[in-house]
């Protein structure tokens, strides 16, 4: 009588439902029903581009196009010699570049945030390393070759049932495990989708800030150049009020002294005493007040502006007024980190008494309010306005360097730029708190 054939193919070396073997069979076969077709390996000729390429290819473009530059001379052509015009346009500039620049903090946390959990899918696949090895292994023989049969010895109904009872034992636990590893696999593909989009945003927003930021350098430009027509003794009173700064002792000598010895700042402390602007004024027309670009003097009281001023630049409260100092005394200002490079406006309608160096507070800008009121701003790297200058609230009066430069800020933990802003009445600091406008009250409060 012929021998009875066994059936089986292939014959494993061991029972077929152990080992790793069997666990990639089972987890393939799960897998090419659980997983997603965007995340099934596919083979591409193509690769994408390095996010990093795009940005280095933005940073080196940051001079504008020709037709750009020409635009922007037609512009000035267009507004010159009208102060109203050429004052209109920068706060609109400036309102432009503070979106813009929130708009760059957001799309940079979105960026953090993205980058965070691309760190933890990773971390989640190198712990599952194995099973996404066994995975793809499979689904790779499965392509070449279907899986074995599974036969058993016909005259083996003992070995058939439990077959029967490890494989139901079994696949559920696989079924789990793949499920999990097509949502996570889905999860990394989404998040490399969302952060190239994100990246390509950035791109963009930057783009926008640095055009925003040139057409606010020329518009400052023409200021400045109407300004100091006819001032040919502008050099010397600032060399004087150099000399000046180099024998106070602190700020409030350095107001009285300037003011009483420098020309073009003892005129605007005059100016200051004379125009005490129109008060009690209902809200609709304090607005209105402090939105008239032609104006020669403060549209309000400063007492009376409470609540209506715009914060010099954007960025994050680090110190906030009466907080301790590391030096055993309360801050006299508030502190706020901003983006490099940021543009600082006037918080207040004032004329310019102080612009330079001064001690520890590096480059100091001091706008006489009028009433006693004094602004410091401090921090800057280079500031754009001059002595005697009549400023708007809103318009841009510095700009922020790459990092902190004030002396204090050492103690802030912080690589940013820090501008530092002081409130004054009559030579003694105060709360700057009440005047923020609502939202920008909010945002000082961090």
């Amino acid at each position: 009588m012929p021998e009875r054939r066994r059936i089986v193919s292939p014959p494993p070396a061991a029972p077929f439902w152990s080992g790793r073997v069997a666990r990639g069979w089972l987890l393939a076969a799960a897998l090419s029903v659980a997983l997603p077709p965007q995340v099934l390996p596919q083979s591409s000729d193509s690769t994408a581009a390095d996010p990093r390429q795009r940005m280095q290819q933005l940073d080196t473009d940051m001079e504008g196009s020709a037709a750009e530059q020409e635009r922007l001379a037609g512009e000035i052509a267009a507004i010159k010699g009208d102060r109203a015009k050429l004052n209109s346009a920068l706060l609109d500039t400036v309102i432009k570049v503070r979106e813009v620049e929130a708009s760059l903090d957001a799309s940079e946390q979105r960026l953090i945030q993205l980058g965070r959990e691309a760190a933890d899918i990773r971390d989640s696949l190198d712990a599952r390393r194995d099973t996404l090895a066994e995975v793809l292994g499979g689904l790779a023989r499965l392509g070449q070759h279907p899986p074995p049969a599974l036969l058993v010895r016909p005259d083996d109904a003992l070995q058939s049932v439990r077959s029967a009872i490890l494989l139901g034992a079994v696949l559920p636990e696989l079924k789990a495990e793949t499920e999990l590893l097509a949502s996570e696999l889905a999860a990394q593909e989404r998040v490399r989708q969302e952060t190239a989009r994100e990246r390509d945003a950035l791109a963009e927003l930057k783009g926008s800030l640095a055009e925003e930021r040139r057409r606010t350098a020329a518009l400052i430009d023409e200021r400045q150049k109407s300004l100091e027509a006819g001032e040919a003794a502008l050099l010397s009173e600032q060399q004087r009020a150099a000399a000046l700064a180099a024998e106070a002792g602190n700020v409030r000598e350095l107001v009285e002294r300037v003011e009483k010895e420098v020309t073009a700042a003892r005129k605007a402390a005059e100016a200051a005493k004379a125009s005490p602007g129109e008060a009690d004024q209902g809200p609709a027309a304090k607005l209105a007040a402090l939105q008239n670009p032609a104006r020669l003097s403060p549209g309000i009281p400063f007492d009376e502006a409470k609540g209506l001023l715009p914060l010099p630049a954007g960025g994050a409260l680090l110190k906030a007024f009466g907080a301790e100092d590391g030096y055993g005394g309360q801050e006299k200002g508030v502190s706020f980190g901003t983006r490099t490079e940021a543009q600082v406006s006037a918080p207040a309608d004032g004329w310019v008494v102080y612009a330079g160096p001064f001690r520890s507070y590096g480059q100091l800008l001091i706008i006489n309010a009028g009433g006693g009121y004094h602004i410091l701003l401090a921090g800057m790297d280079k500031i754009t306005v001059g002595l005697g200058q009549f400023v708007l609230s809103g318009e841009p009066v510095a700009v922020m360097g790459q990092g902190p430069q004030l002396v204090s800020s050492v103690g802030l933990g912080t690589a940013q730029p820090i501008l530092y802003v002081e409130f004054r009445k009559d030579g003694n600091s105060i709360d700057p708190a009440p005047w923020w406008a609502a939202s920008e009250s909010e945002k000082a409060r961090g």
